[in-house]
């Protein structure tokens, strides 16, 4: 992985001139073209037929998304067509969208066939996502590549601690609900659709505690409210006994956090006046889904 702590690095360092907030309305042209680097080395030869072929199918998802004929002209080939219009385009969604579906070619399993091999990549797919995640830091970003999807990061804490954490988790296929429906309100919460990302953290909540009670044989109602699987969950000894008398709080905490969150600003009818979730509201519930989908999957896993 090719980034270089160089000496001017070090100085913005020292001059304290590295950002420390982030930003999501931007993606500066030198990101752009780190960000290319980074792709031409994971691809390797740029005329390998199965990268052309890749590439052609790029384009045509983004124009057939977008409705248009081509991305550009004039013409120059799929692979030039893509990358330029990444650096051209002002729409920040758009450049997202083709670094999304860029880095999920990378990744993809059969990348790892002998024809691809034949392409002599720089770089692994590990090493490529990892050093896009270190240049949309650097330049204080506000977005990360994970698990196939470019998700919005609000806290570089709670994101390394508990975000992350959760997506390899539920990366389990037997939680493949779960993490579909926790991708779904990053997605929402990306397109500030806030409604939407307290209605997924729910379902991603409930889905998760379904699944822990597949997995240990706790029978369970469809159609279980969340307030019924908790307590099917404290009855199971999810977590210890000498714990829940030690964390009197806990259940309360858990029955009255994610579910009465949704619920009270997008589970039911709105009424007359419409209801608006600010944007500090979802990613507080987001942040709040993570943490307590973690603590219930890592108390599963300590199970005897």
């Amino acid at each position: 992985m090719k980034v270089y702590d160089i000496y001017s690095k070090r100085q913005k360092k020292l001059r304290g001139e590295v950002p420390d907030l982030y930003y999501y309305d931007d993606i500066p042209n030198k990101l752009r073209v780190q960000i290319i680097y980074i792709i031409n080395d994971a691809m390797g030869d740029p005329d390998n037929q199965k990268n052309l072929d890749s590439f052609q199918n790029i384009h045509n998802t983004l124009c057939r998304e977008y409705g248009k004929f081509s991305l550009q002209e004039p013409r120059k080939g799929y692979m030039a067509d893509v990358l330029s219009f990444m650096l051209k385009t002002d729409d920040i969604e758009q450049v997202l969208d083709v670094i999304e579906l860029i880095f999920n070619f990378i990744h993809n399993p059969s990348r790892e066939d002998i024809y691809y091999i034949r392409c002599h990549p720089k770089i692994s797919p590990t090493d490529a996502s990892n050093e896009l995640n270190i240049r949309f830091r650097e330049h204080g970003v506000g977005y990360q590549y994970e698990s196939g999807e470019i998700i919005r990061v609000d806290s570089q804490i709670i994101h390394a601690e508990a975000v992350k954490p959760v997506l390899l988790l539920l990366s389990d296929r037997r939680f493949k609900g779960a993490n579909e429906e926790f991708l779904k309100a990053h997605e929402h919460y990306r397109h500030e659709r806030y409604k939407e990302c307290l209605v997924e953290c729910l379902k991603a909540f409930e889905s998760t505690m379904k699944t822990i009670c597949d997995i240990q044989g706790w029978t369970y109602q469809p159609g279980d409210t969340a307030k019924n699987l908790i307590n099917l969950c404290f009855q199971n000894n999810l977590i210890p006994t000498y714990l829940q008398t030690q964390v009197t709080s806990l259940k309360s905490s858990l029955e009255s956090g994610v579910p009465t969150m949704r619920n009270k600003n997008a589970g039911h009818g709105q009424g007359s006046q419409p209801l608006t979730v600010p944007q500090h509201f979802a990613a507080y519930q987001l942040h709040m889904t993570a943490s307590t989908i973690l603590f219930l999957l890592e108390a599963e896993n300590a199970l005897p």
